[in-house]
C-alpha cells in the first residue's frame, strides 16, 4: 500500500508525515531506514525540504509474518481500503502464540487477505479472550493501526449472568488488579487500576438474565471480573463463575463463558464518517 500527498505548503518533510498524514513517530522511522519515502519519486529522509507541489509518497510494505496463512471460514462484518472487521468464535486465540501456531484468527485474517489479492497485514485494534466472541476491528496497515489508538471506540457487549442487578441500569466502580504470579487472573483490589463498567439489563429469565455491557475503563478481564464482583458471574465461565453460576452453566450445556462483542461505534480515521458495526452472532 502507498500513502500519497501533495504538498500545499513548504517545510521538512517529517513535518508533513506527522501533521498532514498523520504518521507515527515508529513507522516514520522505520520507513525511513527502510528507504520507503519519496518525494516526486525519488527517495529521501525526513529532513528533506519539501515545496509547494511536492508529491510526497511512503510505501507501506508489511513485513511477512512468520505465521502462515490458511484458508477457512471467515464471517466478514465490514471491509475497505483501511479496515476488517469480522466475527471470532469463542474458543479461537487472536493471535499465534508458541503454543499454537496454526487455528488463530491472524492466520485466517491472513488467508482471506490471500485469497482476494490484497498486501495487507494482521494488525488487530480491538482484542478478545480466547473463549470471548463476537466483533474485532482491523486494521490493514501500521499506519491505519496507529491512527486508530486517537480514535475513541465505544464498546458494547452483551453478557448472560447468574441472577441479576437489583436495578436495571447502573455503573460498576471497583479497581482490577492482577493475582500474585504464578495466576493469571484479576482480583478487585484497593491497589488496583481505576475500572468502570456501565450496564443495562436487557432480559431476565428465572434465574438468569441478559445484560448490555460497555467498559469505561479497558482492564484484563475486567466484565467478568466486575461481574462476579458484583454478585452477577456470567455463565459458562470457569475462573470467575460461582459454585451456582457453574452448577446452572453445566444444566444448561453451557461449554464457553457467555460474553459477546456485540458492537462497536467510533469515527473511521481516513474519511471521518460515523462508524456502527454488530456482531451476527449473540449470547
Amino acid at each position: 500500500m502507498e500513502l500519497r500527498h501533495i504538498a500545499a505548503r513548504s517545510g521538512r518533510l517529517s513535518s508533513f508525515l506527522r501533521e498532514e498524514m498523520g504518521m507515527s513517530a515508529g513507522l516514520m522511522n522505520r520507513l525511513k531506514w527502510q528507504e520507503k519515502l519519496f518525494v516526486n519519486g525519488i527517495p529521501v529522509h525526513t529532513d528533506f525540504a519539501v515545496s509547494p507541489g511536492d508529491v510526497i509518497t511512503a510505501a507501506l510494505d508489511e513485513p511477512v509474518p512468520e505465521y502462515p496463512a490458511q484458508q477457512g471460514d471467515l464471517t466478514v462484518l465490514y471491509e475497505d481500503d483501511h479496515l476488517l472487521a469480522v466475527d471470532k468464535p469463542a474458543g479461537m486465540l487472536i493471535h499465534p502464540s508458541r503454543s499454537r501456531f496454526t487455528d488463530t484468527l491472524a492466520n485466517y485474517v491472513l488467508g482471506y487477505y490471500e485469497k482476494t489479492g490484497q498486501r495487507s497485514a494482521f494488525h488487530p485494534f480491538t482484542r478478545l479472550d480466547r473463549d470471548t466472541f463476537g466483533v474485532v476491528l482491523l486494521a490493514k496497515n501500521a499506519h491505519i493501526h496507529s491512527l486508530l489508538q486517537s480514535t475513541p471506540v465505544e464498546k458494547t457487549y452483551h453478557a448472560l449472568v447468574f441472577g441479576c442487578p437489583k436495578e436495571d441500569s447502573g455503573m460498576i466502580n471497583a479497581p482490577i488488579a492482577r493475582k500474585p504470579l504464578p495466576s493469571l487472573l484479576r482480583e478487585i483490589s484497593p491497589d488496583g487500576k481505576p475500572s468502570v463498567t456501565q450496564y443495562q439489563v436487557l432480559e431476565q429469565t428465572g434465574d438468569f438474565c441478559k445484560l448490555a455491557l460497555r467498559p469505561i475503563t479497558g482492564r484484563t478481564h475486567q466484565l467478568r471480573v466486575h461481574c462476579a464482583y458484583w454478585g452477577f458471574p456470567i455463565l459458562g465461565d470457569p475462573q470467575y463463575g460461582s459454585a451456582e453460576s457453574k452448577e446452572l452453566s453445566a444444566q444448561l450445556g453451557l461449554s464457553t463463558q457467555m460474553l459477546c462483542a456485540k458492537q462497536l461505534r467510533f469515527t473511521h480515521p481516513i474519511t471521518g464518517a460515523k462508524m456502527e458495526i454488530d456482531s451476527l452472532m449473540n449470547v
